[in-house]
């Protein structure tokens, strides 16, 4: 027996990737459904769907951006020191979100701002993101501490929202048009305040 139901009659994964840059671009209320349908070469029954309403979309989106893109910025952490994994992760932060080929700054940063209504479901998810994000950094920091590269005293959440804070700033200021050459020396200004921070927060 055949299977029941109209096969979709579009390819769902580049469909998916063509609606993650457009949120990634204009974020999650700038995209309307008449922008996604247009770009995802899909009528709004087919939308809903594949992908259940628009915060299901955004979801999935978001899904794939967390598996294809600056993946090397957290691979950066894996440094032999903690010193030279925060160094190469601003690093790579500014590479990243500076490519000429795709929408500057960071979804996850970007996505959907607090306060606009409809967005909630989108700004709860970047949320949840943002704050594994920074525990990932004080996993990093707390490494350091367990292989006596720095003192216990440390404040692992501090100097980890510190420098996520950074990230978080240069995501904005790439999408103002700061140049590859400006991020990097905000990279550098936030490294130079290493030894001083530590010291503070321990």
């Amino acid at each position: 027996m055949p299977p029941r139901g109209r096969p979709r009659s579009f390819n769902r994964e580049e469909a998916l990737a063509r609606a993650m840059e457009l949120f990634w671009s204009r974020g999650y209320e700038g995209a309307s459904m008449t922008d996604l349908t247009e770009v995802m070469e899909i009528n709004a029954p087919s939308l809903y769907a594949a992908f259940g309403s628009k915060a299901g979309l955004f979801e999935q989106a978001l899904e794939l951006y967390q598996r294809n893109v600056g993946l090397e910025i957290w691979e950066a952490l894996k440094a032999p020191t903690a010193r030279e994994g925060f160094a190469n992760f601003l690093k790579e932060t500014a590479l990243a979100y500076s490519q000429p080929d795709q929408p500057h700054g960071c979804l996850v940063v970007l996505g959907a701002l607090h306060g606009e209504r409809g967005s909630e479901p989108a700004c709860a998810l970047l949320k949840k993101q943002r704050l594994g994000n920074a525990v990932k950094l004080r996993d990093r920091l707390e490494r350091a501490i367990s292989e006596g590269e720095l003192p216990s005293s440390v404040d692992c959440d501090q100097v980890a929202e510190f420098y996520a804070t950074v990230q978080h700033g240069m995501s904005i200021t790439a999408r103002d048009g700061a140049s590859r050459e400006t991020l990097m020396r905000t990279a550098q200004a936030a490294m130079a305040a290493w030894d001083s921070l530590i010291a503070v927060a321990g």
